[in-house]
């Protein structure tokens, strides 16, 4: 099973920050991190220190889409962020890009596993396919 972790964050969001939501996440789900296979975000994070900081951390490859791409996950989010459409053009950075990933990967349909988690400067989900 593939298992894709979507980031989304707040420009400057620091990688400790990131570190930190990510393993509260997966501690809560149940699942080690050494089963997850990519991270995914928006385009605009591509260059965003802390988010390739976590991605060199944990050795996982990233990989971003443009909000036109996560704007087709819109009626699968649990939660849709009229503040996230504001700064990015979609509903939901971290849940979309997950599933937008895992599908990419897997060539097939994708479930949120971990639904949409906050802190004040960032977002979380897990995607699983296959």
């Amino acid at each position: 099973m593939t298992l894709v972790v979507g980031l989304g964050c707040q420009r400057g969001c620091d990688v400790d920050t990131l570190l930190g939501l990510f393993d509260t996440a997966l501690a809560e789900g149940g699942i080690e991190r050494q089963r997850v296979t990519a991270l995914a975000s928006i385009d605009r994070k591509r260059d965003e220190p802390g988010v390739l900081a976590l991605a060199r951390l944990l050795n996982l490859p990233l990989q971003c889409f443009s909000a036109a791409q996560l704007a087709a996950y819109e009626d699968r989010l649990s939660h849709k962020s009229t503040v996230a459409f504001a700064h990015t053009g979609c509903y939901g950075v971290a849940e979309s890009a997950a599933l937008a990933l895992a599908e990419q990967l897997c060539g097939g349909p994708a479930r949120l596993l971990i639904t949409r988690r906050k802190t004040a400067q960032a977002t979380f989900a897990l995607a699983c396919a296959g």
